[in-house]
């Protein structure tokens, strides 16, 4: 079996098709597919079953998984740190984002960190979610992901850099808007609260129903969104009210959105917590530890405004 073998290997499993990975290859199905038959004759057993739809790993082929991806890993983040090393302070550093997690979160700290590292070059890799952050993280080519913190997942280790209180954007016609504050029991007592639903499967929808359920309320929602911007979007067009995170740039309370918006905080809702996600710390680059220690200053530095209590 070869090293090419196992990466085709592990990426099929993930896919779950023969087809998909051919295509992201460029090579034909067969192709793929003789990679996985090698694989079989050297260990003797059956690695995928065929399904109706795709594949999926068999017992056997799920224990070759977990063994190559972890092997691979380790091989491809060796001969990156030894070219790193030859070059000195040059190099990349390769970041799994959400979609608008650079404009709010690390624009001023790239300019800090190509201040200080003007050789080392920032990769940006766009994910649909936390999760899909997760999944990408576990390509030896990433260095780094930010994410909601959330449950422990194996492999990975999680270090929080802001908590963002929770707000409900509303216009400023809408009979909310003069409130101080708003508790989660008046929102949900509300005959139509109209509320702007997060993206369903993602982190930071999933910490806010946990914690809603924590308090004894529960939402009801009419429309959805893919990203927070999206939601603070349609509140100011009026399809609803918008219940965010606070990120940076965007006030606790008060007017934003150039006064289209009144922010009302709930300071009953836990924060949400967001942070960087690695697969070992101790195993970063110097250049990815410095732009993760960069982000996590200037986060410091420029703290979300905590809610104001009437």
């Amino acid at each position: 079996m070869t090293l090419d073998d196992l990466r085709v290997f592990v990426a099929v499993c993930r896919a779950g098709s023969l087809s998909a990975v051919a295509r992201e290859l460029g090579c034909t199905q067969s192709a793929v597919s003789q990679h996985v038959k090698r694989l079989e004759r050297e260990t003797g057993v059956s690695l995928l079953e065929r399904l109706p739809r795709g594949v999926a790993p068999t017992g056997a082929g799920r224990v070759l998984e977990a063994a190559a991806a972890e092997g691979i890993a380790g091989l491809d983040l060796a001969v990156r740190r030894l070219r790193d090393l030859a070059d000195g302070e040059s190099g990349s550093v390769r970041v799994a984002t959400g979609a608008t997690t650079v404009r709010h979160f690390m624009a001023d700290a790239i300019v800090a960190f190509r201040r200080l590292h003007p050789k080392v070059n920032l990769e940006f890799r766009t994910e649909s979610s936390s999760r899909a952050c997760y999944t990408a993280l576990a390509d030896s080519a990433l260095d780094l992901a930010w994410i909601t913190l959330g449950e422990p997942v194996r492999g990975i280790e999680q270090r929080a850099v802001a908590e963002l209180p929770w707000v409900l954007a509303v216009r400023p016609e809408d009979p909310l808007a003069g409130r101080e504050r708003l508790g989660v029991r008046d929102l949900a007592a509300l005959p139509e609260p109209r509320l702007i639903r997060l993206p369903p499967n993602s982190a930071s929808a999933a910490h806010l129903d946990a914690a809603c359920a924590e308090l004894g309320v529960r939402f009801a929602f009419d429309t959805g969104v893919a990203d927070w911007d999206t939601a603070l979007l349609l509140a100011e067009l009026g399809l609803g009210r918008a219940l965010v995170p606070g990120r940076p740039g965007l006030p606790a309370s008060g007017a934003a959105g150039g006064g289209r918006l009144r922010l009302l905080p709930l300071p009953e809702i836990r924060p949400l917590r967001v942070g960087w996600a690695v697969r070992r710390w101790s195993a970063l680059t110097p250049a990815a530890r410095a732009f993760a220690d960069v982000v996590a200053a200037a986060r410091a530095a420029a703290p979300v405004p905590p809610p104001q209590h009437a």
